[in-house]
């Protein structure tokens, strides 16, 4: 009967089997990328192996005590997994009431970080000069390396770069709301785990002796 103890299990543990072939696609994607070098930023490689990694553990502990259905494993899996459904709820709501303006002002702190090399590495990329137009405008000061970048679809023409900003508005847009969305469906997959954790705890093993039971 669905909704009782093997139900319950069987739920649980398909759902840390998820959660661990998620952290698996996290740290291939981390390491794929570091090897290969289309990450060079060490920072960002480093966030993605850790949250794979956090996944990874968390699900083996998930996935070990429903097996077992051991009351302590159970019970800190189901806190950690709550506190882990409030920060990711809050920071996918947060992503996706991120107006324009504000990830202009996010991504103009992250431009003003990056050393030369990474500018120069994103304006080949995007074909672009400077953050916004006011730094187009001074490339010649600013950005003095702008004059080597081809802007134009016709190598042999001569055009004005635009800015990164413009190149990017739609991109990070785009990001923020994806993001949001896919943090939003994971955050309640966690607060399904935590609900059937709470179920799971409080049922009866059929095939285990009844004085056993906390």
């Amino acid at each position: 009967m669905c909704g009782g103890f093997t139900c319950s299990k069987n739920a649980l543990i398909s759902l840390n089997i998820l959660y661990i072939l998620v952290s698996f696609i996290l740290i291939g994607v981390a390491v794929y990328g570091r090897a290969a070098s289309l990450v060079t930023n060490l920072p960002i490689v480093g966030g993605i192996l850790a949250c794979g990694v956090i996944l990874f553990l968390i699900s083996l502990l998930g996935l070990v005590g429903a097996v077992k259905h051991h009351q302590v494993m159970l019970f800190f899996y189901m806190v950690i997994l709550f506190l882990l459904f409030l920060i990711q709820f809050s920071v996918a709501c947060a992503c996706l009431g991120v107006n324009m303006e504000q990830q202009e002002q996010l991504a103009e702190q992250g431009w003003e970080k990056m050393d030369n090399n990474t500018r120069m590495e994103v304006q080949q990329a995007f074909g672009c000069c400077g953050f916004d137009e006011k730094s187009t405008d001074n490339r010649k000061m600013d950005h003095p390396s702008c004059d080597a970048l081809k802007c134009c679809a016709n190598p042999e023409k001569s055009c004005h770069c635009s800015s990164c900003m413009n190149k990017w508005q739609t991109t990070i847009n785009y990001a923020f709301k994806l993001c949001g969305w896919i943090g939003l469906f994971f955050s309640f997959t966690e607060f399904l785990g935590v609900w059937l954790t709470v179920r799971y705890r409080n049922q009866k093993d059929p095939r285990a002796n009844p004085s056993a039971f906390l």
